[in-house]
């Protein structure tokens, strides 16, 4: 299925290198080889395989390459001075693309050589805004019953889904944590795991996980930190600007793989749009370079709302995510009243969308696709 950010990349690889990183499985090897059928002459190199490591570390493609990918590339010791010294001596109109995961996306905040080089996009599951954007009509159902990721997204039947995520959790917990950091404790990080995928939307005390699992505060965030780094979940804090009472230390954390969520649809939905924001998000970031990000609020006496989006430290809008109730969420209303905030309310099972006391009552299908 085709991936609407293609043609962006595509334009982005006539001026500098394209970095594509994203949870693994996601699509993005198969992104760069679709990319790779608009250019005459590509070359895909992966740097596990042991051929193509030795070609990569003698830079033995040939110079007629239109287009360059290197797949796997933060493996390979000093590949940032590397990939500078590629792009900077390498022929007129050779297009360099690097895929990868956790590390080259976290190398963005070094300040180191490659400022000023390359251009990053983030490829995320798919979302209702991305299949609607490709002209496909999927129903909501379909997200909340397989996930997001390409594999089961596409799968005929819920024992392939079932398949794929159990060998995807192995995958995660056995390879890539192992691969990313040593980890002395991988029951304390498969604990972790397990008990965030049943506090999705509540704000997460990492003391109270240290106290379940039986290790340091400290530990527990390096954990969770890595899960973060490996686009496993994504992290929304509470926003504070201007918000009197707001609470600034709890974080809620989501998945991006929703099928790893267990809790009732309610919570499954909360996740799919809490996806579809933080990619609406990465999307501003990544393409206007602009400052966007996803936050919720929260007081000390416990008034909450699931999300607020937020551009240039201004909240663009409030939400609330409801499976079935339509009346307006007290929390919600308070937020609006006080602080003037454009309000929205989504709701998955509704007959007709309204507006109630200025704050929009929303189907979540329409709302989503269309982000």
């Amino acid at each position: 299925m085709k991936r609407f950010q293609k043609e962006q990349i595509i334009k982005d690889l006539e001026k500098k290198i394209v970095f594509i990183v994203g949870p693994r499985q996601v699509g993005k090897t198969w992104l760069a080889k679709d990319i790779a059928k608009s250019f005459a002459n590509p070359v895909y190199l992966n740097y596990d395989r042991l051929e193509d490591r030795q070609i990569i570390h003698n830079e033995a493609w040939l110079d007629s390459t239109d287009l360059l990918i290197l797949d796997e590339l933060h493996k390979m010791k000093n590949w940032k001075n590397f990939i500078k010294g590629v792009f900077d001596t390498k022929p007129d109109g050779q297009k360099i693309l690097v895929t990868g995961s956790a590390r080259l996306d976290t190398f963005r905040y070094s300040g180191d050589s490659l400022l000023g080089r390359f251009f990053l996009h983030r490829l995320l599951p798919f979302t209702p805004a991305e299949i609607y954007k490709i002209e496909e009509d999927i129903p909501l159902d379909t997200f909340l019953a397989k996930g997001c990721f390409p594999e089961p997204f596409l799968a005929a039947d819920i024992n392939e889904v079932n398949r794929w995520r159990m060998q995807y959790i192995n995958g995660l917990i056995r390879y890539d944590i192992l691969d990313f950091e040593r980890i002395h404790e991988i029951k304390a990080i498969e604990t972790i795991f397990e008990l965030l995928r049943h506090r999705i939307g509540s704000p997460i005390s990492f003391r109270s996980i240290s106290e379940d699992v039986g290790i340091s505060s400290n530990t527990v965030k390096k954990y969770i930190q890595i899960l973060e780094s490996l686009f496993v979940i994504f992290r929304i804090n509470p926003f504070s600007k201007n918000i009197a009472r707001s609470l600034l230390k709890e974080p809620k954390l989501y998945f991006y793989d929703i099928g790893l969520v267990k809790g009732d649809e309610g919570i499954i939905l909360e996740n799919l749009v809490a996806l579809s924001l933080q990619k609406k998000a990465f999307e501003i970031v990544d393409y206007t370079g602009k400052n966007a990000c996803l936050n919720y609020l929260r007081t000390k006496d416990g008034k909450e709302v699931d999300f607020c989006f937020v551009q240039d430290d201004n909240i663009q809008y409030i939400l609330e995510v409801k499976l079935s109730d339509s009346s307006i969420s007290k929390p919600l209303k308070y937020f609006h009243e006080k602080y003037n905030l454009p309000a929205i309310q989504l709701v998955k099972n509704l007959k007709r969308e309204h507006k109630q006391n200025s704050i929009n009552i929303l189907k979540a299908e329409e709302f989503l696709k269309k982000l």
